[in-house]
Protein backbone atom coordinates (compact mmCIF):
# COMPACT_ATOMS: atom_id res chain seq x y z
CA UNK A 1 0.00 0.00 0.00
CA UNK A 2 1.22 3.58 -0.95
CA UNK A 3 2.14 5.96 1.66
CA UNK A 4 -0.32 8.80 1.60
CA UNK A 5 1.81 11.88 2.22
CA UNK A 6 -0.38 15.09 4.01
CA UNK A 7 0.78 18.49 4.09
CA UNK A 8 -0.13 21.88 5.18
CA UNK A 9 1.00 24.57 2.94
CA UNK A 10 0.81 28.17 4.33
CA UNK A 11 1.23 31.16 2.67
CA UNK A 12 1.25 34.81 2.48
CA UNK A 13 1.24 36.80 -0.06
CA UNK A 14 2.51 40.84 -0.79
CA UNK A 15 -0.97 41.74 -0.38
CA UNK A 16 0.24 41.19 3.97
CA UNK A 17 -3.50 40.54 4.45
CA UNK A 18 -3.17 37.03 6.08
CA UNK A 19 -2.48 33.58 5.38
CA UNK A 20 -4.05 31.27 3.44
CA UNK A 21 -3.67 27.57 5.03
CA UNK A 22 -4.81 24.42 2.86
CA UNK A 23 -4.34 20.44 3.41
CA UNK A 24 -3.15 18.44 0.66
CA UNK A 25 -2.39 14.55 0.24
CA UNK A 26 -0.79 12.95 -2.61
CA UNK A 27 0.96 9.49 -2.43
CA UNK A 28 3.86 10.27 -5.05
CA UNK A 29 4.31 14.08 -5.03
CA UNK A 30 2.31 14.35 -8.96
CA UNK A 31 -1.79 13.81 -8.23
CA UNK A 32 -3.12 15.44 -5.14
CA UNK A 33 -6.01 15.64 -3.41
CA UNK A 34 -7.75 18.86 -1.24
CA UNK A 35 -8.87 18.27 1.61
CA UNK A 36 -9.11 21.42 3.59
CA UNK A 37 -9.03 25.29 3.19
CA UNK A 38 -9.11 28.45 5.22
CA UNK A 39 -8.41 31.88 5.76
CA UNK A 40 -6.66 34.15 8.66
CA UNK A 41 -6.36 37.36 8.71
CA UNK A 42 -3.77 39.21 9.82
CA UNK A 43 -4.76 41.57 12.72
CA UNK A 44 -4.52 45.68 11.83
CA UNK A 45 -0.93 46.12 14.12
CA UNK A 46 0.37 43.09 12.13
CA UNK A 47 -0.63 44.10 8.80
CA UNK A 48 0.41 47.76 9.71
CA UNK A 49 4.04 46.64 10.87
CA UNK A 50 4.39 44.34 8.00
CA UNK A 51 3.26 47.12 5.69
CA UNK A 52 5.72 49.39 6.88
CA UNK A 53 8.80 47.32 7.09
CA UNK A 54 8.41 46.63 3.54
CA UNK A 55 8.37 50.24 2.54
CA UNK A 56 11.93 50.64 4.85
CA UNK A 57 13.44 47.92 2.83
CA UNK A 58 14.51 48.73 -0.94
CA UNK A 59 18.11 47.36 -1.03
CA UNK A 60 20.17 44.63 0.30
CA UNK A 61 22.21 47.50 2.90
CA UNK A 62 18.53 48.30 4.32
CA UNK A 63 17.72 44.74 5.76
CA UNK A 64 20.93 45.38 7.60
CA UNK A 65 19.87 48.41 9.39
CA UNK A 66 16.36 47.38 10.06
CA UNK A 67 17.45 44.00 11.66
CA UNK A 68 16.09 44.29 14.79
CA UNK A 69 12.73 45.27 13.70
CA UNK A 70 12.66 42.40 10.99
CA UNK A 71 14.03 39.65 13.56
CA UNK A 72 11.09 41.23 15.85
CA UNK A 73 8.66 41.04 12.75
CA UNK A 74 9.64 37.54 11.56
CA UNK A 75 9.17 35.90 15.30
CA UNK A 76 5.38 37.83 15.55
CA UNK A 77 4.83 35.89 11.66
CA UNK A 78 6.29 32.95 13.16
CA UNK A 79 3.94 32.97 16.33
CA UNK A 80 1.12 33.77 13.96
CA UNK A 81 1.38 30.71 11.86
CA UNK A 82 2.24 28.26 14.71
CA UNK A 83 -1.41 29.52 15.97
CA UNK A 84 -2.40 28.36 13.08
CA UNK A 85 -1.14 25.33 12.51
CA UNK A 86 -2.08 24.29 16.22
CA UNK A 87 -5.86 25.32 15.56
CA UNK A 88 -6.19 23.39 13.00
CA UNK A 89 -4.05 20.24 14.84
CA UNK A 90 -7.10 20.71 17.44
CA UNK A 91 -9.87 20.70 15.25
CA UNK A 92 -9.58 19.43 11.75
CA UNK A 93 -7.01 16.60 12.28
CA UNK A 94 -8.38 15.53 15.37
CA UNK A 95 -12.27 15.54 13.51
CA UNK A 96 -10.88 13.41 10.67
CA UNK A 97 -8.36 11.44 13.02
CA UNK A 98 -5.63 12.28 10.78
CA UNK A 99 -2.18 13.56 11.17
CA UNK A 100 -0.78 16.51 9.78
CA UNK A 101 2.83 15.07 8.23
CA UNK A 102 4.28 17.81 6.46
CA UNK A 103 4.05 21.77 6.59
CA UNK A 104 4.75 24.04 3.69
CA UNK A 105 6.05 27.32 5.09
CA UNK A 106 6.47 29.86 2.50
CA UNK A 107 7.09 32.71 4.77
CA UNK A 108 6.41 36.44 4.35
CA UNK A 109 8.58 37.88 1.52
CA UNK A 110 10.75 41.31 2.29
CA UNK A 111 13.17 41.34 -0.14
CA UNK A 112 13.93 39.36 -3.59
CA UNK A 113 17.05 40.34 -5.52
CA UNK A 114 17.92 36.93 -7.62
CA UNK A 115 20.93 39.19 -9.69
CA UNK A 116 22.38 38.72 -6.35
CA UNK A 117 20.96 35.36 -5.39
CA UNK A 118 18.90 36.31 -2.29
CA UNK A 119 15.29 35.93 -1.75
CA UNK A 120 14.45 36.60 1.93
CA UNK A 121 11.12 35.43 3.27
CA UNK A 122 9.96 35.98 7.00
CA UNK A 123 9.73 32.82 8.89
CA UNK A 124 11.46 30.88 11.64
CA UNK A 125 10.98 27.43 10.43
CA UNK A 126 13.03 25.93 13.43
CA UNK A 127 10.91 28.07 16.21
CA UNK A 128 7.80 26.70 13.52
CA UNK A 129 8.65 23.19 13.47
CA UNK A 130 9.73 23.49 17.54
CA UNK A 131 5.95 25.38 18.52
CA UNK A 132 3.71 22.99 16.22
CA UNK A 133 5.91 19.45 16.75
CA UNK A 134 5.45 19.22 12.99
CA UNK A 135 8.05 18.48 10.13
CA UNK A 136 8.41 21.88 8.82
CA UNK A 137 9.68 22.63 5.05
CA UNK A 138 10.56 26.16 4.21
CA UNK A 139 13.38 28.73 2.35
CA UNK A 140 12.09 27.01 -1.16
CA UNK A 141 13.83 29.67 -3.35
CA UNK A 142 17.17 29.50 -2.12
CA UNK A 143 19.03 26.12 -4.29
CA UNK A 144 17.07 27.37 -7.04
CA UNK A 145 19.13 30.79 -6.93
CA UNK A 146 22.03 29.33 -6.06
CA UNK A 147 21.97 26.64 -9.30
CA UNK A 148 21.57 29.60 -11.25
CA UNK A 149 17.60 30.53 -11.41
CA UNK A 150 15.88 33.70 -10.50
CA UNK A 151 13.96 31.83 -7.44
CA UNK A 152 10.54 32.24 -8.96
CA UNK A 153 7.97 31.23 -9.97
CA UNK A 154 7.63 28.14 -8.25
CA UNK A 155 4.12 27.36 -9.04
CA UNK A 156 4.08 25.45 -12.41
CA UNK A 157 5.18 22.31 -11.01
CA UNK A 158 1.38 22.36 -9.39
CA UNK A 159 0.10 24.32 -12.16
CA UNK A 160 0.94 20.92 -14.14
CA UNK A 161 -1.09 19.07 -11.85
CA UNK A 162 -3.32 20.94 -11.72
CA UNK A 163 -3.93 21.18 -14.83
CA UNK A 164 -4.04 17.59 -15.38
CA UNK A 165 -7.17 17.64 -12.90
CA UNK A 166 -9.02 20.42 -14.88
CA UNK A 167 -8.43 19.11 -18.99
CA UNK A 168 -6.24 16.34 -19.00
CA UNK A 169 -2.62 16.36 -19.86
CA UNK A 170 -2.98 17.14 -23.73
CA UNK A 171 -4.82 20.44 -23.79
CA UNK A 172 -2.64 23.54 -24.22
CA UNK A 173 -3.27 25.69 -22.18
CA UNK A 174 -1.92 28.73 -20.06
CA UNK A 175 -2.43 29.68 -16.41
CA UNK A 176 -1.72 33.08 -15.18
CA UNK A 177 -1.20 34.09 -11.40
CA UNK A 178 -2.55 37.44 -10.29
CA UNK A 179 -0.97 37.62 -7.20
CA UNK A 180 1.17 40.67 -6.24
CA UNK A 181 3.30 39.91 -8.32
CA UNK A 182 2.12 38.30 -12.16
CA UNK A 183 3.56 35.39 -13.71
CA UNK A 184 2.47 32.51 -16.24
CA UNK A 185 2.86 29.41 -16.96
CA UNK A 186 2.03 27.76 -20.29
CA UNK A 187 1.89 23.61 -21.50
CA UNK A 188 1.86 22.82 -24.96
CA UNK A 189 2.25 18.98 -26.69
CA UNK A 190 4.23 19.21 -30.06
CA UNK A 191 3.81 15.15 -31.14
CA UNK A 192 3.34 14.09 -27.22
CA UNK A 193 6.67 16.13 -26.27
CA UNK A 194 5.04 18.38 -23.48
CA UNK A 195 6.68 21.83 -22.91
CA UNK A 196 6.31 23.28 -19.69
CA UNK A 197 7.22 27.05 -19.03
CA UNK A 198 7.07 29.88 -17.12
CA UNK A 199 7.77 33.52 -15.86
CA UNK A 200 6.96 36.02 -14.38
CA UNK A 201 4.81 38.87 -16.31
CA UNK A 202 4.58 41.99 -14.51
CA UNK A 203 3.03 43.89 -11.22
CA UNK A 204 -0.46 42.16 -10.37
CA UNK A 205 -2.11 43.35 -7.66
CA UNK A 206 0.89 45.64 -5.85
CA UNK A 207 0.74 48.59 -7.46
CA UNK A 208 -3.21 48.66 -7.42
CA UNK A 209 -3.07 47.83 -3.76
CA UNK A 210 -0.40 50.25 -2.56
CA UNK A 211 -2.11 53.44 -4.56
CA UNK A 212 -5.44 52.54 -2.38
CA UNK A 213 -3.56 52.10 0.58
CA UNK A 214 -1.44 55.20 0.69
CA UNK A 215 -4.47 57.12 -0.99
CA UNK A 216 -7.42 56.06 1.02
CA UNK A 217 -8.87 53.83 4.33
CA UNK A 218 -9.14 50.71 1.81
CA UNK A 219 -6.65 47.85 1.66
CA UNK A 220 -7.37 46.83 -2.10
CA UNK A 221 -9.80 48.28 -4.88
CA UNK A 222 -12.53 45.48 -4.36
CA UNK A 223 -13.84 44.91 -7.91
CA UNK A 224 -12.12 47.41 -9.49
CA UNK A 225 -14.83 49.81 -8.63
CA UNK A 226 -12.73 53.11 -7.72
CA UNK A 227 -10.63 52.43 -10.59
CA UNK A 228 -13.94 52.04 -12.76
CA UNK A 229 -15.00 55.29 -11.36
CA UNK A 230 -12.07 57.41 -12.37
CA UNK A 231 -10.45 58.34 -15.89
CA UNK A 232 -7.31 57.23 -17.58
CA UNK A 233 -4.63 60.27 -17.65
CA UNK A 234 -3.06 59.05 -21.07
CA UNK A 235 -0.34 61.35 -20.76
CA UNK A 236 0.65 59.89 -17.76
CA UNK A 237 0.14 56.29 -18.66
CA UNK A 238 1.79 56.68 -22.05
CA UNK A 239 4.92 58.21 -20.54
CA UNK A 240 5.15 55.29 -17.58
CA UNK A 241 5.02 52.80 -19.97
CA UNK A 242 7.84 54.71 -22.26
CA UNK A 243 9.53 55.14 -19.04
CA UNK A 244 8.90 51.38 -17.89
CA UNK A 245 12.39 49.11 -18.77
CA UNK A 246 12.33 45.83 -16.79
CA UNK A 247 13.95 43.19 -18.09
CA UNK A 248 11.46 40.06 -18.20
CA UNK A 249 14.74 37.95 -18.41
CA UNK A 250 14.50 38.16 -14.56
CA UNK A 251 12.21 37.23 -11.81
CA UNK A 252 10.41 39.80 -10.31
CA UNK A 253 9.88 42.20 -6.64
CA UNK A 254 7.47 44.31 -6.06
CA UNK A 255 10.30 46.99 -5.62
CA UNK A 256 10.71 46.87 -8.95
CA UNK A 257 7.80 49.22 -9.54
CA UNK A 258 6.24 52.40 -8.40
CA UNK A 259 3.13 54.53 -8.02
CA UNK A 260 4.98 57.46 -8.09
CA UNK A 261 4.22 58.49 -11.96
CA UNK A 262 0.60 58.73 -10.60
CA UNK A 263 1.25 61.07 -7.68
CA UNK A 264 -0.99 63.99 -7.90
CA UNK A 265 -4.22 62.26 -9.80
CA UNK A 266 -7.21 61.76 -7.89
CA UNK A 267 -8.04 58.49 -5.82
CA UNK A 268 -10.09 57.55 -8.77
CA UNK A 269 -8.02 59.09 -11.91
CA UNK A 270 -4.73 57.39 -9.93
CA UNK A 271 -6.16 53.92 -9.67
CA UNK A 272 -7.41 53.71 -13.14
CA UNK A 273 -4.03 54.61 -14.82
CA UNK A 274 -2.34 52.51 -12.47
CA UNK A 275 -4.51 49.69 -13.39
CA UNK A 276 -4.09 50.28 -17.13
CA UNK A 277 -0.61 50.29 -16.65
CA UNK A 278 -0.37 46.74 -14.69
CA UNK A 279 -2.97 45.46 -17.59
CA UNK A 280 -0.76 46.80 -20.09
CA UNK A 281 2.69 45.57 -19.00
CA UNK A 282 1.51 41.88 -18.21
CA UNK A 283 -0.02 41.94 -21.56
CA UNK A 284 2.80 42.67 -22.67
CA UNK A 285 5.35 40.18 -20.66
CA UNK A 286 2.73 37.27 -21.39
CA UNK A 287 3.50 38.33 -25.22
CA UNK A 288 7.51 38.09 -24.98
CA UNK A 289 7.42 34.94 -22.93
CA UNK A 290 5.50 33.22 -25.53
CA UNK A 291 7.94 35.00 -28.13
CA UNK A 292 10.89 33.61 -26.18
CA UNK A 293 9.60 30.27 -26.54
CA UNK A 294 9.12 30.86 -30.15
CA UNK A 295 5.11 31.21 -30.16
CA UNK A 296 4.28 34.33 -31.95
CA UNK A 297 0.63 34.06 -30.89
CA UNK A 298 -2.11 33.14 -28.26
CA UNK A 299 -3.85 30.47 -30.68
CA UNK A 300 -1.64 28.85 -29.94
CA UNK A 301 -3.30 27.83 -26.95
CA UNK A 302 -7.17 27.14 -26.65
CA UNK A 303 -7.42 28.38 -23.12
CA UNK A 304 -6.17 30.89 -20.70
CA UNK A 305 -7.31 30.66 -16.74
CA UNK A 306 -6.98 33.14 -14.59
CA UNK A 307 -5.87 32.21 -10.54
CA UNK A 308 -4.84 34.68 -7.40
CA UNK A 309 -6.06 37.93 -5.85
CA UNK A 310 -6.03 39.92 -9.14
CA UNK A 311 -8.62 37.95 -10.60
CA UNK A 312 -11.62 39.47 -8.01
CA UNK A 313 -10.29 43.09 -10.03
CA UNK A 314 -13.44 42.64 -12.50
CA UNK A 315 -12.08 45.99 -14.15
CA UNK A 316 -8.33 44.45 -13.98
CA UNK A 317 -9.96 41.41 -15.87
CA UNK A 318 -11.61 43.39 -18.04
CA UNK A 319 -8.93 45.31 -19.60
CA UNK A 320 -7.07 41.97 -19.78
CA UNK A 321 -9.60 40.29 -22.34
CA UNK A 322 -9.19 43.67 -24.12
CA UNK A 323 -5.64 43.84 -24.73
CA UNK A 324 -4.93 40.35 -25.02
CA UNK A 325 -7.81 39.43 -27.53
CA UNK A 326 -8.86 36.12 -26.70
CA UNK A 327 -12.20 34.58 -26.43
CA UNK A 328 -11.25 31.77 -23.86
CA UNK A 329 -10.34 33.65 -20.74
CA UNK A 330 -11.65 31.76 -17.87
CA UNK A 331 -11.19 32.84 -14.06
CA UNK A 332 -10.33 28.53 -12.31
CA UNK A 333 -13.39 29.17 -9.96
CA UNK A 334 -15.22 27.96 -13.25
CA UNK A 335 -13.86 24.66 -12.84
CA UNK A 336 -14.85 24.04 -9.43
CA UNK A 337 -11.45 25.13 -7.82
CA UNK A 338 -11.55 27.47 -5.20
CA UNK A 339 -8.90 30.80 -6.53
CA UNK A 340 -8.10 31.69 -3.20
CA UNK A 341 -6.27 28.76 -2.49
CA UNK A 342 -4.27 27.91 -4.97
CA UNK A 343 -0.77 29.34 -3.98
CA UNK A 344 -1.39 27.81 -0.53
CA UNK A 345 -2.23 24.57 -1.82
CA UNK A 346 0.75 24.81 -4.03
CA UNK A 347 3.15 25.22 -1.11
CA UNK A 348 1.10 21.80 0.49
CA UNK A 349 2.22 20.42 -2.85
CA UNK A 350 5.99 21.32 -3.10
CA UNK A 351 6.32 20.49 0.38
CA UNK A 352 5.53 16.99 -0.27
CA UNK A 353 7.47 17.13 -3.25
CA UNK A 354 10.62 18.50 -1.44
CA UNK A 355 10.53 15.74 1.15
CA UNK A 356 10.47 13.14 -1.60
CA UNK A 357 13.59 14.67 -2.70
CA UNK A 358 11.65 15.80 -6.31
CA UNK A 359 12.42 18.53 -8.04
CA UNK A 360 10.28 21.89 -7.57
CA UNK A 361 12.04 24.19 -10.42
CA UNK A 362 13.06 23.54 -14.36
CA UNK A 363 15.31 25.82 -16.53
CA UNK A 364 12.04 26.79 -18.28
CA UNK A 365 10.27 27.84 -15.37
CA UNK A 366 13.05 29.75 -13.30
CA UNK A 367 16.26 29.48 -15.51
CA UNK A 368 18.18 27.34 -13.01
CA UNK A 369 20.80 24.90 -14.59
CA UNK A 370 19.25 22.01 -14.32
CA UNK A 371 15.29 20.36 -12.14
CA UNK A 372 15.91 21.48 -8.82
CA UNK A 373 14.67 20.29 -5.70
CA UNK A 374 13.82 22.91 -2.62
CA UNK A 375 13.50 23.75 0.66
CA UNK A 376 14.86 22.90 3.64
CA UNK A 377 13.34 20.25 5.87
CA UNK A 378 13.63 20.99 9.78
CA UNK A 379 12.11 19.05 13.07
CA UNK A 380 12.98 20.61 15.95
CA UNK A 381 11.33 18.61 18.49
Amino acid sequence: MEKKYTALGLMSGTSMDGVDASIISSTDGIQYEVEFNRYYEYDKDLFQKLTNLRDKISILKDLEIQSKEVKSVEKEITLFHAKIVNDLINSVFKSKNSKNEIIGFHGQTIFHNPQDKISIQLGDGKLLSQLTKRIVIYDFRQNDLKNGGQGAPLTPIFHKSLRNKISGDNLPLIFINLGGISNATCFYNIFKNESMFASDIGPGNCLIDEWIRKNSKYKYDEDGLIARSGKVNKLILNQALENFQISFKNSLDVKDFDIAFARGLTLEDGASTVTNFTAEIIASGLKDLLNKNKFDSFQNFPKILICGGGRKNKYLIELLKKKIQYKSFDLIDEYNIDGDFIESQAFGYLAIRSYLKLPITFPKTTGCIKPCSGGVIVKNF
